[in-house]
C-alpha cells in the first residue's frame, strides 16, 4: 500500500537534508504536500541561479586576458575554463528570462559578455533564448570571426562587437524585443523623462535610425550613441543595452525600460497630464547616476535645461490649432448696385 505523505512529512525530511521529490515517489500527496514539493523545486531553481551568478565572480578570471591572436589552444582552454562556464550559464539563465517575459519571440534575441582583449562570448543563432545550454555558446573575436564553439553565433553578433569597441566600458550587452519599448522604438520615440526615479539613474535612452539587423550599418548607428546612452531603442526593431558592470545588469536595464514604457502608455490613457519631477528633484537623480559611472547626456546641464520632453509628453493632447474662419461680410447696396448693373446688361441683350 503506498505510503500517504503530508506537508510537515516532506518538510521534516527537508530539515534533515534529505531529498523530498525521492520520498515522493510512489507515494500518495496531500494538496498541501503537493505545494510543498512546488516551492522546494522554485527555491532549488533560485538557489541554482544565484550559485551561478557567484561563481562567475568566484571564479578568476585569466591573470593576462586572452586576444584574438592568442594560440588556438590558449582560446579553447578560456572557453572551457570553469571561469567561461560560469559565464555561459549566466547567459543560458538571462535568456531564461528574457524568454519568461515574452522580451523575445522565437529565437529572437542575443546576449554577448567580453571576456579578453577583443574577443566576447556570445549566444548561438536559430535557438530560442529560452532553451539554451551552456554548450550552444559561441567565442568570437571583434571582427565576428568565430574562435570556438560547435554551433554558429548569432547573426548579430556584430553590434555588440561594435558596441565593445566603441565603448571600452562595456562589458556585456543584451538585445531583445520587448513590446512597449519597441512600441516606442517604430514611433521613434525617446520615452519622455522625468516621471519614474529608476528610469533616470539607470537607463539613459536614445533612437538609432534603422538599418537591416546583422549589417555592419546598423551596428555603426547603434555604436555612435553608446558613449552617452546604455540603452539603444533601434528603429523598427527592438532594444539594446550595455553595462560596465555584469549581464545581469545589461539584462536589468531592459526590464526597467520595459516597465517604464508599460507605465508611460498607461499614464496617457489616464486623460490627463502627468505629474513630473521638479529640475532639482531630477538633478538629484542625476548625481546619483553619475555616482553609478552610467552615463547620461544630461550630466552638467542647468536645472533648467533638464527637462526637455518636446516631442510627447503623456496624457497631453498636441493638436494644431485650426484656423479662425474668415467671416464673409456683405454690403446691402453694393449688392444692389451689381444687381441693377446686371439686370441692365442683360436688357441691352435682348
Amino acid at each position: 500500500m503506498s505510503n500517504v505523505l503530508t506537508a510537515r512529512d516532506l518538510e521534516e525530511i527537508i530539515a534533515k537534508g534529505g531529498d523530498p521529490n525521492a520520498a515522493a515517489q510512489g507515494a500518495v500527496l496531500t494538496p498541501s504536500a503537493r505545494d510543498t514539493l512546488r516551492d522546494y523545486a522554485s527555491a532549488q531553481r533560485r538557489a541554482d541561479r544565484m550559485t551561478s551568478a557567484e561563481s562567475a565572480s568566484a571564479v578568476t578570471a585569466p591573470a593576462k586576458p586572452l586576444n584574438s591572436k592568442s594560440s588556438k589552444a590558449e582560446l579553447e582552454a578560456l572557453f572551457n575554463s570553469p571561469y567561461c562556464h560560469a559565464l555561459k550559464e549566466q547567459l543560458c539563465d538571462i535568456g531564461r528570462r528574457l524568454w519568461g517575459r515574452a522580451y523575445v519571440d522565437g529565437n529572437g534575441g542575443n546576449i554577448a559578455i567580453k571576456v579578453g582583449e577583443d574577443i566576447a562570448l556570445c549566444t548561438p543563432t536559430l535557438v530560442s533564448k529560452g532553451f539554451m545550454k551552456p554548450q550552444d555558446m559561441c567565442l568570437v573575436d571583434f571582427e565576428g570571426n568565430q574562435l570556438c564553439g560547435v554551433k554558429k553565433r548569432t547573426s548579430e553578433i556584430l553590434m555588440h562587437l561594435q558596441i565593445m569597441k566603441r565603448q571600452p566600458k562595456a562589458v556585456a550587452t543584451c538585445h531583445c524585443h520587448p513590446p512597449y519599448s519597441t512600441g516606442f522604438a517604430v514611433a521613434g520615440l525617446v520615452p519622455p523623462t522625468c516621471m519614474i526615479p529608476e528610469y533616470e539613474v539607470f537607463a539613459s535612452v536614445a533612437v538609432a535610425p534603422y538599418r537591416t539587423p546583422g549589417t555592419p550599418e546598423m551596428g555603426k548607428l547603434v555604436a555612435d550613441l553608446v558613449d552617452k546612452h546604455n540603452t539603444i531603442l533601434m528603429a523598427n526593431h527592438g532594444v539594446v543595452s550595455w553595462s560596465h558592470n555584469n549581464v545581469e545588469d545589461a539584462y536589468f536595464k531592459m526590464e526597467i525600460l520595459e516597465a517604464y514604457c508599460r507605465t508611460v502608455l498607461v499614464t496617457a490613457q489616464l486623460g490627463k497630464p502627468a505629474q513630473t519631477m521638479t529640475p532639482g528633484q531630477l538633478q538629484d537623480l542625476l548625481k546619483i547616476k553619475q555616482s553609478l559611472g552610467i552615463p547620461d547626456p544630461r550630466h552638467g546641464l542647468k536645472e533648467c535645461e533638464l527637462c526637455d520632453n518636446d516631442e510627447w509628453r503623456p496624457g497631453v493632447s498636441c493638436a494644431i490649432p485650426s484656423k479662425p474662419e474668415t467671416a464673409t461680410s456683405y454690403d446691402d447696396e453694393a449688392e444692389k448696385t451689381v444687381q441693377a448693373i446686371t439686370d441692365q446688361i442683360l436688357a441691352q441683350m435682348k
